[in-house]
C-alpha cells in the first residue's frame, strides 16, 4: 500500500471531518480513492480516538510511491528512497506510463517523457505532484494538471550554470569553426585558409530570454568584451542595468545583434518565433546559438536563411524533434554546430539537478508548498504558519455559507471580507481565497479542491469569487480580526442568514486558536466551529434553551457549545449549538415542533 502524506489543503471524508483540528493535521492518500486523516490537539471522544488510532497505526509504515520516469542522479535518488518508495522506471511507452501512474503519488520526469491530460486522467486523484528535473515545462500538460489538482514543480537554479557554460561554448566554438576544423584534421586535412573565424569583442549579442540562464550567459558574454542587449518582456529593467544590459525590443535586438542566443521558454507565442519573416530583418551574418527549445525556430526556414547568407552560421544544441531525422538538412549543413541536448550535462548539474526536484518532491508530499512550484501561487513559510488557523476558518466559513443555500438557487456570486490592521501588501490571501472555495465546492461535488485549482474549479463552476479588505486601526500582530462570507442572489433554508442587504452572510474570527462563528445574518453569536451546528430561530422567552437541550438529551446527542444571539429581550434569537452526534430526523422534528421555534437548519462542517 503507498500513501502520500499532506499538512494542509486536506480532502477529508465525511465520517471524519468532526475530527478536524484548526492546529494541526495530518492525512495519508491511500491507492485506495479515500483519504483517512486524524487530527492532534482537539479532544475528541473515546470512541473516535480508537477508530482513528487503528486507521492510522495500519498506514503508518506505508510510504508514498515515487514514479522516477528517466534517469536521476543518485544522490536524488536516495533522498527519495528516504522518504519514499522508488520505482524507476526508464523509457516507458505513454500506453505504459499511463497504467503505471494510477499506482503513484509523484512522476518524475526530465525533457523526453511527455505528460499529457491522459497521464493526469488516467491517474485518478492520486497523483500529487509532477517533479520537472529540468528548467523547462513544455513537456508537461499544465493546465491538466491544474484541473487534476496536481502541484507541478521543477528545479530551475542547479542547471543555470552549466547551461549559461554551455551556450558560451556554442558562441565561441560557433565564431572560430571548432567543430568543423576538429572533423576536418581529423579527416586528414590541414585547411587554415578556409575556417577563419571571427571575433567576439565589440560585437553585439542579443540575449533573448532574460531569465537565470540568459542573465548568465550575458554576464560571460561581458567578460569576453561583447555588447550585449537583451530583450524579455518580463525582465526587470533594474536587474538587466545592474550587469551592464540593456533591455530592448524585439525588433532592436533582432535587427542590431551580430550575434543571437536564444533563452527563451517554449510557449504559443514563441514557438516559430524566429522564421522566415524574422530572419529577414536580421543583419546579413548573423550568427545564432540555441540552448533553450528547439521549437522557437521554424527549423526549415532557419536552412533557407543559411542557404541564403542571411544567417552566416548556427550552433544548436536543442531540436524541434530530438532526436533529429538521421538526414536532417540543418544537422547537415556545413554552416550548423550541433550538440545532443548537452546544456544540463555536467556532473555537477546533473547531481545538483536531481538534489534540487528530490526536494521539492518530497516537501510537496510532505503538504509544503515548493519555491519551485510553477502552478501554484506560492505561500513562504511564515505567512502559512500565521495564516493556519485562518485556513482552518476560511473553509468551514465556506462549507456553512453553501449548506444555508436553499436547494435550487445556484451560487454564482460569492464576496469574502478580510478585516485586519495590517496593510494590503502585508496580507497574502491567496491561500484563505482558495479555503473558501474548497469550503463552497466541495460539499456539493465530488471535486477535490486545493491551492492548485481553486481558482480554475471555481472558474469552471461559473463562481465568481470577489475580495475585500477592510483596514482596521489596531496592532498587525494578528493576521486578520475576522472574516466574512457572503452569497448574494441565493435563497436562504434559513432566512435569519439573510443580512440587511439580502445576501446570506456568515463571520467568524479566530479565538485561542480556534475559528468562531461569530456572526449569522444580522445575528451576533459566537461558538466553536466544530462538530456539527444546529441553528434555530426563535422568540427569546424563558425555558427554550432546556426544551430543546432536554430533546437532544434524550436523544443520546452531546450538545459541545450553545450561544444565543438576540435582538432584544423577548424578542426574536437565534441559538446556536454545538452536537457531537447527528441528531435523528425525529429529535429535529420535534424541536422543529416546539411553538417558540420559527426556523431551524442543522449543518455538518
Amino acid at each position: 500500500m503507498a500513501a502520500s502524506c499532506s499538512t494542509n489543503l486536506i480532502s477529508f471524508p465525511p465520517s471524519l471531518r468532526k475530527s478536524t483540528s484548526p492546529s494541526y493535521s495530518l492525512s495519508w492518500q491511500a491507492s485506495l480513492p479515500s483519504t483517512v486523516s486524524f487530527a492532534v490537539g482537539r479532544r475528541v471522544s473515546s470512541r473516535t480516538t480508537k477508530s482513528l488510532v487503528v486507521v492510522v497505526t495500519a498506514m503508518m509504515e506505508a510510504k508514498p510511491t515515487v514514479l522516477v520516469a528517466e534517469k536521476l542522479g543518485e544522490a536524488g535518488l536516495e533522498l527519495l528512497k528516504g522518504f519514499a518508495n522508488v520505482d524507476c522506471s526508464y523509457n516507458m511507452s505513454p500506453e505504459e506510463l499511463c497504467t503505471k501512474i494510477s499506482l503513484c503519488d509523484a512522476l518524475i520526469v526530465r525533457s523526453g517523457t511527455k505528460v499529457t491530460r491522459e497521464v493526469f486522467e488516467s491517474a485518478g486523484r492520486r497523483l500529487k505532484v509532477v517533479g520537472r528535473a529540468g528548467v523547462g515545462i513544455d513537456n508537461v500538460d499544465l493546465s491538466a494538471a491544474t484541473e487534476h489538482g496536481c502541484l507541478v514543480v521543477n528545479a530551475p537554479t542547479a542547471n543555470t550554470i552549466a547551461a549559461a557554460e554551455h551556450g558560451v561554448a556554442l558562441l565561441t566554438a560557433m565564431a572560430r569553426n571548432i567543430a568543423q576544423a576538429d572533423a576536418s584534421v581529423k579527416a586528414g586535412k590541414w585547411e587554415r585558409s578556409k575556417y577563419v573565424g571571427v571575433s567576439l569583442v565589440g560585437k553585439t549579442l542579443a540575449v533573448m530570454g532574460f531569465g537565470k540562464v540568459g542573465s548568465e550567459v550575458a554576464r560571460r558574454a561581458k567578460g569576453l568584451g561583447m555588447h550585449v542587449i537583451a530583450h524579455d518582456p518580463y525582465a526587470p529593467a533594474d536587474r538587466a542595468r545592474a550587469i551592464g544590459v540593456n533591455l530592448v525590443t524585439f525588433e532592436e535586438a533582432i535587427s542590431t545583434a551580430d550575434f543571437i542566443s536564444l533563452h527563451m521558454p517554449l510557449t504559443p507565442a514563441t514557438s516559430k518565433i524566429l522564421n522566415d519573416e524574422s530572419f529577414s530583418r536580421m543583419k546579413k551574418g548573423v550568427r545564432i546559438v540555441n540552448v533553450a527549445r528547439g521549437g522557437v525556430i521554424d527549423e526549415e526556414a532557419l536552412i533557407r536563411a543559411l542557404d541564403s547568407g542571411i544567417v552566416a552560421q548556427a550552433a544548436l544544441d536543442v531540436f524541434t524533434e530530438e532526436p533529429p531525422p538521421k538526414d536532417s538538412k540543418l544537422v547537415q549543413h556545413e554552416n550548423v554546430t550541433v550538440t545532443p541536448h548537452l546544456g544540463a550535462s555536467t556532473t555537477e548539474a546533473q547531481e545538483g539537478v536531481a538534489i534540487e526536484i528530490a526536494e521539492a518532491v518530497v516537501g510537496a508530499l510532505k503538504g509544503e508548498l515548493a519555491a519551485t512550484a510553477v502552478n501554484a501561487p506560492m505561500v513562504p513559510a511564515e505567512v502559512l504558519s500565521a495564516l493556519a488557523p485562518f485556513v482552518v476558518l476560511a473553509e468551514k466559513l465556506g462549507r456553512l455559507a453553501v449548506q444555508l443555500v436553499a436547494g435550487g438557487s445556484g451560487v454564482r456570486s460569492v464576496k469574502v471580507t478580510y478585516a485586519s490592521s495590517r496593510g494590503p501588501d502585508d496580507l497574502d490571501t491567496r491561500l484563505l481565497r482558495a479555503m473558501v472555495t474548497k469550503g463552497l465546492i466541495e460539499p456539493i461535488s465530488s471535486v477535490f479542491v486545493n491551492l492548485v485549482n481553486a481558482d480554475f474549479t471555481a472558474k469552471q463552476r461559473g463562481l465568481r469569487i470577489t475580495e475585500e479588505r477592510v483596514v482596521l486601526d489596531g496592532s498587525p500582530e494578528n493576521p486578520l480580526e475576522f472574516i466574512q462570507v457572503q452569497i448574494a442572489n441565493v435563497e436562504s433554508k434559513f432566512a435569519s442568514a439573510i443580512s440587511e442587504s439580502g445576501e446570506i452572510k456568515v463571520e467568524g474570527r479566530v479565538k485561542d486558536g480556534k475559528p468562531h462563528l461569530t456572526k449569522v445574518g444580522s445575528f451576533g453569536v459566537d461558538v466553536s466551529l466544530e462538530g456539527s451546528l444546529i441553528l434555530l430561530r426563535h422568540v427569546d422567552q424563558p425555558g427554550i434553551i432546556g426544551k430543546v437541550g432536554s430533546i437532544l438529551g434524550e436523544e443520546n446527542v452531546n450538545v459541545s457549545f450553545m450561544s444565543v444571539g438576540r435582538t432584544a429581550p423577548r424578542k426574536q434569537a437565534v441559538m446556536t449549538i454545538g452536537v457531537d452526534e447527528e441528531p435523528s430526523r425525529e429529535a429535529l422534528t420535534r424541536i422543529g415542533n416546539l411553538p417558540a421555534i420559527e426556523e431551524f437548519v442543522f449543518l455538518e462542517l
